[in-house]
């Protein structure tokens, strides 16, 4: 009995020590990474096309006009679909996730292990945050501008428009109220976890247009700390 307990409490300790080397390991490339930069430093265009990178703390989004030459969001995501959002709505937001989280977690209140442990591991769907803006977003520490050439701002649509699911062309928005009158969900592609977060996905998104980011970015801070000013 004894010889048990020791091999039992020695299994615990391992398993611990191991979790712990794991997390302190993420912890420390998730603040290393942002460092080591893709993509060279660009000057901006001069009749660029000006777009934000927003933060709730949390979570980041891309946030562009609604309406421009190269896309209409509302057809992406038509006004129909949110409580109460019509033309007067100047800005959109957009951001992917775990569903799980997104849906089950508005406040960090109402948090749960088993929503954590789901989105970490990759064990649940993802969805896309879309939310209608009156207005064009304030710049401020959770607030970067961006003015991208017209040629960056189409990659970006396709790399937006990749990331949703589509049913006879048309994308599948979740069953479920948003937030607020003027937000919604929508079916996603990808698999959320650890390693390819909320952040990863807005990261890979700057990386695709060509602008200076962070190899890895799994927290807001590898992004909102390392844009331009």
């Amino acid at each position: 009995m004894i010889l048990f307990l020791k091999k039992t409490l020695r299994y615990i300790l391992y398993t611990a020590a191991g979790i712990i080397t794991f997390v302190g390991i993420y912890l420390l490339l998730s603040q290393i990474l942002p460092y080591f930069k893709v993509n060279a430093d660009v000057p901006p265009p001069e009749n660029g096309i000006t777009i934000y990178i927003e933060s709730n703390g949390v979570h980041t989004d891309f946030v562009m006009p609604v309406k421009m030459p190269q896309m209409d969001w509302n057809t992406l995501f038509p006004y129909s679909d949110f409580e109460k959002v019509d033309f007067t709505y100047r800005y959109v937001a957009a951001g992917w996730g775990d569903k799980g989280f997104f849906i089950g977690t508005p406040t960090w209140a109402d948090l749960k292990f088993s929503t954590a442990f789901k989105a970490a591991f990759g064990l649940s769907s993802t969805a896309m945050h879309v939310t209608y803006k009156h207005y064009e977003p304030h710049v401020s520490e959770s607030c970067k501008k961006l003015v991208i050439s017209q040629e960056q701002y189409n990659t970006l649509i396709a790399y937006i428009k990749e990331s949703f699911q589509y049913s006879n062309g048309k994308t599948i928005r979740v069953n479920h109220a948003g937030y607020s009158y003027n937000d919604c969900f929508y079916e996603a592609n990808g698999t959320y976890s650890l390693f390819k977060t909320c952040n990863v996905w807005t990261g890979r998104g700057l990386k695709k247009i060509g602008l200076r980011i962070g190899i890895w970015t799994p927290f807001q801070g590898g992004i909102m700390e390392h844009l331009p000013q």
